[in-house]
């Protein structure tokens, strides 16, 4: 038998002073607060009552560190997996408001269906749904968890949705360690809810495009 429902979950709040857009570069990790939403977001999951059959998370440290609430409630540990990390983009390291201000930056924006500053929004739904995939008929009963990013949960959406993927970054209904749930119905994905079960007010959230 495979899995019952399939949850993506966003990872918290990163420790980011400098606020620049992280995407993979390493040593980002939860802020406090981050562990707190991280640990609401477990809570909401494990409330649902569901038995949850499987755990996956992104090699990022601010996935890894979202997965632990999850092993400590659920006693499930995190299965790595590659496909759901974030994408690659070329402001890494920068703060984007001054990025957008240099005109070296401009060529980056020329195409943003694509988009044509980082991975294609294509690539990773295609990424995203084959380890959804794998985890669903891997797991054998039970609800199958993968923390991911924003940006990947989103377009997965979009694309389950039946929308395009081009869309504006500041507009993605993907808060901080909020949950977007899925099941498969033949071989076509359904998205069955969307909750935000962590307090974000005040929260930075600016590490990627």
């Amino acid at each position: 038998m495979p899995a019952d429902r399939l949850h993506l979950v966003r990872h918290g709040e990163v420790d980011n002073p400098r606020r620049v857009l992280y995407g993979r570069l390493p040593g980002y990790g939860l802020s406090a607060d981050g562990r707190r939403m991280a640990r609401q977001s477990a809570q909401y999951v494990h409330g649902l009552g569901r038995p949850i059959g499987a755990l996956i998370s992104s090699p990022l440290q601010r996935t890894r560190e979202s997965a632990e609430p999850f092993t400590e409630l659920l006693g499930i540990e995190p299965v790595i997996d590659e496909r759901v990390i974030e994408p690659t983009n070329v402001f890494e390291g920068k703060r984007m408001s001054r990025a957008l201000m240099n005109p070296m930056s401009w060529r980056h924006l020329s195409r943003p269906e694509i988009p044509s500053w980082g991975e294609p929004y294509a690539q990773v739904v295609e990424r995203m749904q084959a380890a959804m995939l794998d985890a669903w008929n891997g797991t054998e009963s039970g609800d199958v968890v993968i923390v991911s990013h924003q940006l990947p949960i989103w377009v997965t959406h979009l694309a389950v949705a039946g929308l395009p993927t081009r869309h504006d970054p500041r507009r993605r209904r993907c808060a901080l360690s909020s949950v977007t749930s899925f099941e498969l119905v033949g071989d076509v994905w359904r998205e069955t809810d969307y909750a935000e079960p962590a307090s974000t007010a005040g929260a930075v959230d600016v590490g990627a495009v």
